[in-house]
């Protein structure tokens, strides 16, 4: 009985596939299916971002650049001679860090030109690159002859450590790997920490030009009495998840800054899905008399609205201001 010979050379190459490059692959692979499928302020999201982000595509990329543990140079006075002039462990992780901190500004940066940014175009970005460099790293670390190959092994690493002269140094690696994982993460954690722990909601009035496109900061500020001040109110959930909401329009009359008069004009209500703009359009009617100036505030609530609204228990408000003037009608009479 015989096998192909083919089989155990198949065989042979996933022995010899560096396993870890294939955790690395494997990683970034279910790094990008947590940050794309978790919505925001998820705790499983905000952990597989940071060795997206940190690490991985950097690891991959050092695997590329430094293959094997030493390498072969050249005396003034002597033939080729292999020597130990690779990088360590400790060296490499650190690496891996500042790689990764210098591939993601380059992402974000030409992202806008191709695919566009997002949080799914910036994870599967990295990711792909992850995995590519790692597959490329595969082959280098293959090439390179097994004595002098770069290989994950606790007994090695140690060995390595033991046979490094200069413990200082190594301390001092350990040391500076720690500090720059610790700034990172502090500054990652800073920016994606409170987008993620606490959502939020945009409320946004515009208004039509001439040609049909919403604007803001036209909206009509004078109106006869009687006629209605049109407005399209804009709400943009950001909350990670589907959010009801309640919209009251209220007509405010104000006295040296003070609010001495309050009537509802309208109450909506609206369900918006995470990530979605729900908009409509509202033709908003003031009931005060003439030559009057009055504030017109739209209150926005996360579920049912309080039994009195006002600007200051509202999650979110915004308001205009309009003024009814003198009906020429009246004046003729």
């Amino acid at each position: 009985m015989s096998f192909d010979t083919r089989t155990w050379t198949h065989l042979g190459f996933v022995r010899q596939y560096p396993f870890d490059l294939a955790v690395i692959s494997l990683a970034a692979i279910a790094a990008y299916a947590a940050v794309t499928s978790y919505p925001a302020g998820s705790t499983l999201r905000l952990l597989a971002t940071f060795p997206l982000v940190l690490f991985i595509p950097g690891y991959a990329l050092v695997s590329v650049l430094f293959p094997g543990t030493e390498r072969t140079v050249r005396h003034p006075s002597g033939p080729l001679e292999s020597v130990w002039a690779g990088i360590d462990v400790v060296e490499r992780l650190g690496l891996s860090v500042a790689l990764s901190l210098a591939i993601v500004p380059i992402v974000v940066l030409v992202l806008p030109f191709g695919a566009g940014l997002g949080t799914v175009s910036i994870a599967a970005t990295l990711a792909g690159l992850s995995v590519v460099f790692a597959q490329l790293g595969v082959i280098r670390r293959l090439r390179t002859p097994q004595p002098q190959r770069f290989v994950v092994s606790p007994i090695a690493g140690i060995n390595r450590l033991r046979a490094n002269e200069n413990a200082v140094a190594t301390l001092s690696s350990i040391l500076l790997v720690g500090a720059i994982a610790l700034a990172a993460g502090a500054l990652l954690l800073g920016f994606l920490a409170p987008a993620s722990a606490d959502g939020f909601t945009e409320l946004g009035l515009y208004t039509e030009d001439d040609d049909g496109d919403l604007v803001a900061g036209e909206i009509q500020n004078e109106v006869e009495p009687g006629d209605s001040v049109p407005v399209t109110i804009a709400l943009e959930n950001n909350e990670g998840e589907r959010t009801d909401y309640s919209v009251i329009v209220q007509e405010q009359v104000l006295e040296d800054g003070e609010i001495v008069e309050r009537t509802e004009l309208e109450q909506l209500d609206a369900s918006v899905a995470d990530g979605e703009t729900a908009t409509t359009d509202q033709s908003i009617t003031p009931t005060v008399d003439e030559d009057e100036t009055v504030r017109v505030s739209v209150l926005l609530y996360e579920g049912e609205p309080p039994e009195e609204p006002t600007n200051e228990n509202a999650d979110t408000e915004t308001y205009f201001w309009v003024t009814v003037t003198d009906d020429p009608d009246t004046d003729d009479d």
